[in-house]
This record gives C-alpha cells, sequence and structure tokens, in this order.
C-alpha cells in the first residue's frame, strides 16, 4: 500500500516514517548501527531521519527536498512510504508523491502548532482525491505531553478538514524522537487511549485494484510496419487501468471510432491473449481505424470516459509567473497533450485560511483554484474521484510545469474560444455596402472555399493549382492560397503551433470568401475540429471538402473522396461538376 507522509518543514516527517521502519525492524541489518555511528564520527545528535535523507544537501538543511520512497512491513501486510517534502519552495516535489498515494499521514509539530503550511497541505490531499488522513501531534515531548496542547491542535485542525470536506480517521499524540506512540502505547500519555501511528496505517482501506477499473490505455503511438510483408499498425502505450482481451470491441475517445482487438504486441514474448493495467504493450486492431496519439481507448463494453472542451478543474499554481485568463498554456491529461486556456476563475481559495475570492482574473503563484479550462479540442478524460489516472493533469508553462490539478466535471458552455472572436469580429466589422448576393450576379458565381485534405504527398496542391487554372481559364474569380509557403504561416509551421495555422487559415478564407471570390487552399491531416475551427471562422461564407486518399474523418461527410489521384485533368472536372451541381458556378455549362 502506498502512504504519503507530509507536513510543514521541520514537524518531523522523516523522523516519524524512520522510528516507524526502525520499530518494525523493516531497515536492512546492520543500517542503523551504521547511520549512528556516522553520528557519533561527526559529533552529530543521531536522528531517525538520517535513515531517509540520503541527498547531502538535504542532511546538511535538515530538509526533505525530494519525495524519497522507502519500504516497510507491519505484521498485516508491506507499504510504500513516500517522504514528501514540506518546504513551501518544494510542493511540485510533494504533489508528485502525493499523488501516488492512497493514504496520508499528516504530521503537525505539537510545540508549534498549525501552520499555514500544515492547511495548504491539508488542501492539497483533498485536491488529490486522498480521503484517507490520519494526523500524527508530533513532537509531544516538547510540548510536555500535554492532554490540553493535543486537544486544541486536534479541535483547531479537525474544523479545518471538515470545512474542505476531509475527515480524519484519527489523531494521534506522539514523540517519533522517543518512539511514543509509534508502534505501540506511550506510558507517557496515559490520558490517551486510541491506536498507535501504525494501527492507524495498518486500518487504512486498499484501494480498488486498478484491473477492477474501466479500461483505460491512452494512445502514445502508432506504429507502421512495411518490411517483408508486415503491414501490421500498432497502437502502443500504457493500460492505466482495467484488462483487455483478444476480440473485445474498443472505442477511442474523443473521436468515437470502434474496431476490436485484433491481437495483443510485444517484444520478443509469447503470443499473448490478453493484457491489464500497468503493462506497456501494443495491439492490431480488426478493423484499420486511424487514430491520433493522445486518444484514449476504452472498452466498449465498460463505462466510457468523458469527453468535452470545457472543463471544471481545481487547481494549484506553482509557476513564478500567475496563471493569466486567456493566456495559452498546455495540458497534459492522460496520454493528450494540447493547447489549453483560463476561460474562468470560479474561486481562488487562500489555503491557509480558507477564505475565497471570486472576482480574480488569474492564479497566482500557491494559489489553489476552482476554474474552467477550455481546450483546443475535445479531450477524453474521467472524473478523478472515479478513475484518477486519467482524471489529474499538469500544466506546462514554457516547457516547465506550472501547476497542477484534477478535473471535477465536464461543462457545457454556449460559446468558445473561437465564436467569441468571430462574434468581436462582427461587432467591429465595416461592412461594405456592396452585398453578396451583388458580387455573386456580378461574378456569375457564389464564393465558398474549396479545401483539398488529406494525408501528406497525395498530390493535393497540384490539384489545387490546376483546377484553379482551370477555373481561372474559364472567367472565374478564383484563388488559389499557398498558405504553407507564405509569410503568413512560415512562422508558426516553423514553431509547430498548428492550431495558429488553422486559426490563420480561417481567418483568411473569411476574407477571400467575403471579397466574393472562390478560395482553394490545401491542408494535410485535417482533423473534425480544425475543420469546425476553419468553419467558423470562415462564415458567413461555406466551404466543400474534397478528400483525397485514405478518408481519416471521423463526423465529416466529404463532398467529394478521390481515392488515388491518378488523372487530375480528370479530378478537376469531378469538382467543377460538384461546384456547378451546387450552384456555386453559375451559368456553368459542360
Amino acid at each position: 500500500m502506498n502512504i504519503v507522509v507530509i507536513g510543514h518543514v521541520d514537524h518531523g516527517k522523516s523522523t516519524v516514517i524512520g522510528r516507524l521502519m526502525a520499530d518494525t525492524h523493516s531497515l536492512p541489518e546492520g543500517k542503523l548501527e551504521q547511520v549512528k555511528a556516522r553520528c557519533a564520527r561527526d559529533a552529530r545528535p543521531f536522528e531517525y531521519a538520517f535513515l531517509l535523507d540520503a541527498l547531502k544537501d538535504e542532511q546538511a538543511q535538515g530538509i526533505t527536498i525530494d519525495s524519497a520512497r522507502c519500504f516497510f512491513r507491519s505484521a498485516q501486510r508491506e507499504y510504500i512510504i513516500i517522504d514528501a517534502p514540506g518546504h513551501i519552495e518544494f510542493l511540485r516535489n510533494m504533489i508528485s508523491g502525493a499523488a501516488r498515494a492512497e493514504a496520508a499521514l499528516l504530521i503537525i509539530d505539537a510545540k508549534e502548532g498549525v501552520q499555514e503550511n500544515s492547511r495548504r497541505h491539508g488542501y492539497l490531499l483533498s485536491m488529490l482525491g486522498i480521503r484517507q488522513v490520519a494526523v500524527c501531534v508530533n513532537k509531544m515531548d516538547l510540548a510536555d505531553y500535554s492532554q490540553a496542547v493535543f486537544e486544541s491542535i486536534r479541535d483547531e485542525y479537525r474544523a479545518f478538514l471538515q470545512q474542505i470536506g476531509v475527515e480524519a480517521l484519527d489523531f494521534i499524540p506522539c514523540s517519533a524522537r522517543e518512539g511514543d506512540n509509534i508502534v505501540a502505547n506511550s506510558d507517557r500519555m496515559p490520558w490517551y487511549r486510541g491506536p498507535s501511528t501504525l494501527d492507524i496505517v495498518d486500518s487504512f482501506a486498499k484501494e480498488q485494484d486498478t484491473i477492477d477499473k474501466p479500461f483505460r490505455f491512452p494512445v502514445q503511438d502508432v506504429y507502421k510496419f512495411t518490411e517483408s510483408g508486415d503491414d501490421r499498425r500498432i497502437v502502443a502505450g500504457r493500460i492505466e487501468t482495467g484488462s483487455i482481451n483478444v476480440g473485445d470491441e474498443v472505442i477511442f475517445l474523443p473521436s468515437g471510432k470502434r474496431s476490436k482487438i485484433a491481437s495483443i504486441e510485444g517484444f520478443n514474448v509469447p503470443v499473448q491473449t490478453g493484457a491489464c493495467a500497468g503493462q506497456s504493450t501494443g495491439f492490431t486492431l480488426t478493423e484499420q481505424v486511424y487514430v491520433n496519439p493522445g486518444e484514449l481507448m476504452c472498452k466498449a463494453s465498460d463505462t466510457p470516459a468523458q469527453t468535452g472542451t470545457h472543463l471544471a478543474v481545481n487547481i494549484f499554481w506553482m509557476n513564478r509567473q500567475p496563471m493569466i485568463y486567456n493566456k495559452k498554456y498546455k495540458i497534459k491529461l492522460a496520454g493528450a497533450r494540447m493547447p489549453v486556456w483560463l476561460r474562468e476563475v470560479v474561486t481562488v481559495l487562500d489555503a491557509s485560511e480558507l477564505t475565497t475570492n471570486s472576482n480574480r482574473q488569474q492564479i497566482e503563484r500557491h494559489d489553489v483554484a476552482e476554474c474552467i479550462l477550455e481546450t483546443l479540442k475535445p479531450i477524453a478524460f474521467d472524473l478523478t474521484t472515479e478513475i484518477a489516472q486519467t482524471g489529474r493533469f499538469v500544466i506546462i508553462d514554457n516547457y516547465e510545469i506550472a501547476g497542477g490539478g484534477v478535473v471535477l466535471k465536464a461543462v457545457e458552455s454556449a460559446t468558445n474560444r473561437v465564436t467569441e472572436r468571430v462574434q468581436q469580429r462582427e461587432q467591429r466589422w465595416q461592412r461594405s455596402t456592396i452585398t453578396p448576393q451583388v458580387r455573386s450576379t456580378r461574378y456569375n458565381q457564389r464564393s465558398t472555399l474549396v479545401l483539398i485534405c488529406g494525408p501528406a504527398n497525395t498530390g493535393k496542391e497540384k490539384l489545387a493549382k490546376a483546377l484553379e487554372e482551370d477555373l481561372f481559364q474559364s472567367g472565374r474569380y478564383v484563388y488559389y492560397l499557398g498558405l504553407s509557403n507564405s509569410s503568413l504561416s512560415m512562422d508558426v509551421t516553423e514553431s509547430g503551433e498548428r492550431d495558429e495555422y488553422i486559426r490563420r487559415l480561417g481567418e483568411v478564407s473569411h476574407l477571400f470568401t467575403d471579397a466574393g471570390l472562390i478560395l482553394i487552399a490545401t491542408i494535410s491531416d485535417l482533423d473534425d475540429y480544425e475543420l469546425e475551427t476553419i468553419n467558423t471562422l470562415n462564415q458567413p461564407s461555406d466551404f466543400r471538402i474534397i478528400n483525397v486518399g485514405p478518408n481519416r474523418f471521423s463526423r465529416t461527410q466529404v463532398d467529394l473522396q478521390i481515392d488515388e489521384l491518378n488523372d487530375i485533368p480528370a479530378a478537376v472536372q469531378e469538382i467543377k461538376k460538384l461546384l456547378t451541381a451546387q450552384r456555386y458556378l453559375i451559368e456553368y455549362y459542360l
């Protein structure tokens, strides 16, 4: 069982763990004597914390910097203990350690009492979904084993935990240095008749095994083999929860594509018919659907993950720069990595005082906030209370982890960033007195965007140029926008900001179609959500979709499908037939 031990700096976390290990005889043979001898040689008093603090700078400063992992065994079971740093500068390390825990021991110094970080740590446990919490009021020897001191701290902190929805299983007065109430009850505190620290740890309930939860498989990559007649497409990643067998039907989210497991693949291993949580593996599918890295594969018979673009979350911000409204960040959730924006700050909580502020446009360092995030595209997730592995996320800013949090729920929104942009544009746009109908009558055509899409290297650009030339020669007002080669997109294509590339294509398309032209553009690997963005930005004009090569859309009905571009003039005529039938080319006769 994974247990995290946290608390304010120097409240005795490492000492509690060291004492538990020593008194349960879980240390390697001779380790205790070795550390005591080293302390004697250096003329330093022996500390049980030295059994854990292996880093030199930790021992020099007397604080835990990284999340150390150690093991001990009670008569009941084996444990992995995570010693999380308590200093505010190392909260990032504490969160990464606590995220792996099933239960927590929170340490409070009897002499110092409840500190700001004690409250902050309690809230972070709540935010991470850790509901099994016990509180050790440590260093009771420094408070003369006073019952009144213990009860005062217990009552104050219990009231705090109740406000954030956490109920401590018990409060234990102890002295880790002296061994009081660690593995056995102490005669020095006869007024306490409750369990020892070890008794409480043994009473923690083990979480449901990950294999018993619904199947969740974040897609890391898709590998295609071509040599020696091997035509497998292997969907690779790590199973977070659940299990799967050959023949099971699966669904990929958020695309909604379905298939069945044809085989379970591994390197230099026997043939497998099943796989379960914790395995890094690959799958082939009976139907070759096209899925992208970042999708979440679920078993069709299980409760599916949720999908959405607007997420209500609890977030803890750790970056020196605040999290700003409408600034672009990157979210990493399960296998997905995509742009995300802070769209609304619901409340910002002062975790030390439990006061809230709902009139904020940004989240400051060390703030805990409930807020609404908007992702660039729909993202698949679970509520952290149901499946923590696919309900926790981190926020990246400038290639560094800047914050972390948990998904509370999906929220519906009537607008998004793109529709708001269009609304603002329309409010400010000074429309010409020349209406689209007047232009259509003059040009003998209706404006539209002709998007030629499909995988790369399928001849789309040659087709687009040939279509432009043919329409131009027949007197049409047409333009081929080679956006990939223009200054409009050079900076974003080089930096990999595809979302900005899509936005610019949509905005430029709006200008050309508003002027009454037939605009032709090509784009590779377009998906349903990017197409929706282009369509929204291009309004009130519309578009036609010509797909060359494999059709990888899951929700979009293309206007013309060209499987192989073997005859460009014939393909041009097919597109012209389409445009004529749909009244984009007026008075055009074959």
